[in-house]
């Protein structure tokens, strides 16, 4: 006899195959409803930015479109979770409530709520993994406490058992004698307006099969060349997988066996889990693993000292950052990028990051706060290990007197200037030995290349090295203080 109707509660998950709470509810027995509430306010200070939100239509629309194909449909509500929940399961006469696990601090926190209400209410309440190869709170060092460290964490995590075979995706989904009313998906009103998300569009296909697609793209062509090409912006290096992941459109499983399958592609490895892209795998479980155990990090740095850092209040300063008009052309292309496309290189990242908190000496969390609306791969974890890292403020960090010089980095890892050409057109004729330093470029070459300085492309808004002797300074004054 089968059991009666399961809810299937959606958020980060929005895919067919490997989806643990989807396989047990089919097990379970009984009809299955798909859906999704749209709840920005419960995600406190870290409601979805714009281009997460428009990510997650188009991944929405595909899911809804893939469950169409298999006899089912996805049910939209708009509404507190728990109130909505409840709404469903008395229209429906559902027994149980089945999801994947979220791990942002307020998502946890509300989740935990929903749970025991739920079971309050009588219903079956059970929660799966589904975004992570393990879970943070099953990663301890000797003593049972967190790691801090990525290189010891990420050995214990390669000890640790295997991630389990990816599940398959269901051939039928069984559906209830009726369907309770669901929103049109225009009605969440998550595509910006106007819709300045054209090069989103070229840039992306949201949704599983293009996450699926994008997995085999990177295992076919760019895997073996991961370690070399990972740092070039000029090429196509990397994975672009993390947008994917984030909305649970391709599970961290899926990218575990499918590398394996793909093979030690590179000689000089003697296993494909020692490729460089395993271990950035490694670094989102550690962006997890510290946003769990050090819920304030989004906000504030685990190193306490950093709560006296003299940062600056420079908003001419930090909208010239924003729009990419720094004058420094690798920073430049990067924030260009970044607006046009919703993603940004990782190296580049790193630039642009280095170059905000110590060139401009801005505080990191409004750098953050600009990638968290801007990125389409906007993690919570990831935002805040990246930034903190960056800043010398966090766990493993980047030590704070490494700071970034924009232009040798542009000259190492976009050496003939294709990157800041293809975002920086202005400067497209420059030649490579003064694309990422124009300011030095002798007026010849300037004028030559059609580039006015100050005119059609800015002069640079700091003297790196000045900046760099003065940020050094500013690190120099907070050394060995403690707390607020």
């Amino acid at each position: 006899m089968s059991k009666g109707t399961c809810l299937v509660w959606l958020r980060h998950d929005l895919r067919l195959a490997d989806q643990p709470a989807l396989t047990a509810a089919l097990r379970r027995g009984g009809p299955v409803i798909p859906v999704f509430i749209w709840s920005p306010a419960d995600h406190g200070d870290w409601a979805p930015g714009g281009a997460s939100r428009w990510w997650l239509h188009h991944s929405l629309a595909a899911f809804a479109a893939e469950l169409d194909r298999h006899g089912s449909r996805l049910v939209i509500r708009h509404g507190e979770c728990l109130a909505e929940l409840l709404t469903l399961a008395r229209e429906t006469g559902a027994e149980a409530v089945y999801w994947n696990r979220c791990y942002e601090p307020a998502i946890t926190t509300r989740d935990t709520q929903i749970k025991a209400q739920l079971r309050a209410a009588g219903l079956a309440a059970l929660s799966f993994n589904s975004a992570l190869l393990h879970e943070p709170w099953t990663v301890a060092n000797q003593s049972g406490k967190p790691f801090q460290v990525f290189t010891p964490f990420w050995r214990h995590c390669l000890t640790m058992p295997e991630p389990e075979t990816p599940l398959p995706a269901p051939k039928h989904l069984p559906t209830p004698g009726h369907w309770p009313k669901s929103l049109a998906l225009a009605a969440l009103q998550l595509k910006p307006r106007p819709d300045w998300a054209g090069g989103l569009h070229t840039a992306w296909t949201p949704g599983e099969t293009g996450a699926q697609a994008a997995l085999r793209r990177f295992c076919a062509d760019a895997f073996s060349g991961y370690t070399e090409n990972r740092n070039r912006p000029d090429l196509t290096g990397t994975s672009r997988l993390s947008p994917h992941l984030h909305f649970g459109e391709l599970s961290p499983r899926q990218v575990w066996h499918a590398l394996k399958a793909t093979g030690a592609v590179d000689a000089r490895l003697a296993s494909w889990r020692d490729s460089q892209f395993v271990a950035e795998l490694g670094w989102r479980e550690f962006a997890h693993h510290l946003l769990h155990h050090f819920p304030h990090t989004p906000t504030e740095p685990l190193r306490a000292e950093f709560k006296h850092f003299p940062w600056q209040d420079d908003a001419a300063a930090l909208r010239a950052w924003q729009r990419g008009q720094t004058g420094y052309p690798l920073v430049d292309a990067g924030m260009r990028e970044l607006w046009a496309t919703g993603w940004m290189h990782n190296r580049v990242r790193m630039v642009v990051a280095s170059f905000l908190v110590k060139d401009l000496r801005m505080p990191w969390q409004a750098g953050a706060r600009w990638f968290w609306d801007t990125l389409v791969d906007a993690d919570l974890a990831s935002n805040t290990l990246g930034w903190q890292w960056t800043s010398g403020c966090g766990a493993d960090a980047a030590p704070y007197f490494r700071v970034f010089n924009p232009v040798s980095q542009g000259e190492k890892f976009d050496p003939h200037g294709d990157y800041v050409r293809q975002w920086c057109p202005e400067l497209a004729r420059l030649p490579a030995a003064w694309i990422h330093q124009p300011a030095k470029a002798p007026a010849n070459v300037l004028a030559s290349a059609g580039v006015k300085l100050g005119i059609n492309y800015p002069e640079p808004i700091v003297n790196h090295a000045t900046a760099r002797e003065v940020a050094l300074e500013a690190y120099a004054s907070i050394k060995g203080k403690r707390g607020p």
